[in-house]
This record gives structure tokens, C-alpha cells and sequence, in this order.
């Protein structure tokens, strides 16, 4: 991390306009309309990395009841920012958070930065069987068409 950027746990701080943008240029999330990036961090525990001028060059969002699972979403560093072990402090300062201690499981759809998570402890699931999904791929898409008409 430069030593000029900072992390903040705020969730008022979190740039709900920025993060949607990042995110819509995904292949994820290319629809999600910028109400559900909005009610999806303020129902989340999100941490941001911040430039000097406040730009938000970095999130970190962790799905979670805060009793015993936990599911790491959305994270990413924004490009001129890559390479400077901003998403490792992130990751780090999320999991030594203290509403995060003491879960039994945390879970990490991870497609991306795979060698990241398994430096600070992510595995890959052993058994996946018993877990299932309900995958919905285009229903931002259907949201989006829904409102404009």
C-alpha cells in the first residue's frame, strides 16, 4: 500500500457511484442498476481504500450475519493502483476486523487473485457438494429492461 492511500471501514464513506461503475464494467455485473450496488453495500461490510485527493481506488465488500459465515464479494483494486499490495492490506484489515472474529466459515468466489487469497489463507473447498447455488446470470439485466419500460 503507499503510504499516501488510507483504508476506512465507514460504510457513509463508501463511494456507491464509483464502486457501480467498476462493477458494470464487469462480466458479473454489467446490468446491476446503481439501487442495487447501493443497497448491496449498505447491507454489507465494506472497506474502501482512498488516494490523498478521496478518490476510492479500492473496495473490499463482505456479505455476513456477523455470527458464522462470511462471503467476500466485489473486491477490487483499480488499475493505476495495482501492484502495491493494496488489496492484500484490505483483505487483511477485513479479516483482523473484530465483528469478523470467530466465524466458522468464510466463503470467496474467487475467479481472480487466487494466489492473493492463498497467501493469507483461503483454500479451496475440500468437499463442494454439499454446497448449492440458485444462479440467476442475467437478472440484473431483467431489473434494468424492467424499469426502462
Amino acid at each position: 500500500m503507499t503510504d499516501s492511500s488510507r483504508l476506512s471501514f465507514a460504510p457513509v464513506g463508501m463511494q456507491v457511484d464509483a464502486i457501480h461503475d467498476v462493477l458494470t464494467q464487469s462480466d458479473r455485473a454489467e446490468d446491476i442498476a446503481p439501487a442495487v450496488v447501493e443497497g448491496a453495500v449498505a447491507g454489507s461490510l465494506c472497506i474502501g481504500a482512498f488516494a490523498p485527493t478521496g478518490e476510492e481506488i479500492g473496495v473490499a465488500r463482505v456479505i455476513t450475519h456477523r455470527a458464522s459465515v462470511a462471503s467476500l464479494a466485489d473486491g477490487y483494486v483499480r488499475g493505476t493502483h495495482l501492484g502495491h499490495s493494496l488489496a492484500a492490506h484490505m483483505v487483511t484489515a477485513r479479516h483482523d476486523q473484530a465483528e469478523l472474529q470467530g466465524l466458522r466459515r468464510g466463503m470467496l468466489p474467487a475467479r481472480d487473485a487466487r494466489t492473493l487469497h492463498s497467501s493469507l489463507g483461503w483454500t479451496p473447498l475440500g468437499n463442494s457438494k454439499p454446497f448449492m447455488q440458485r444462479h440467476v446470470p442475467d437478472v440484473h439485466k431483467r431489473q434494468t429492461d424492467e424499469a426502462a419500460s
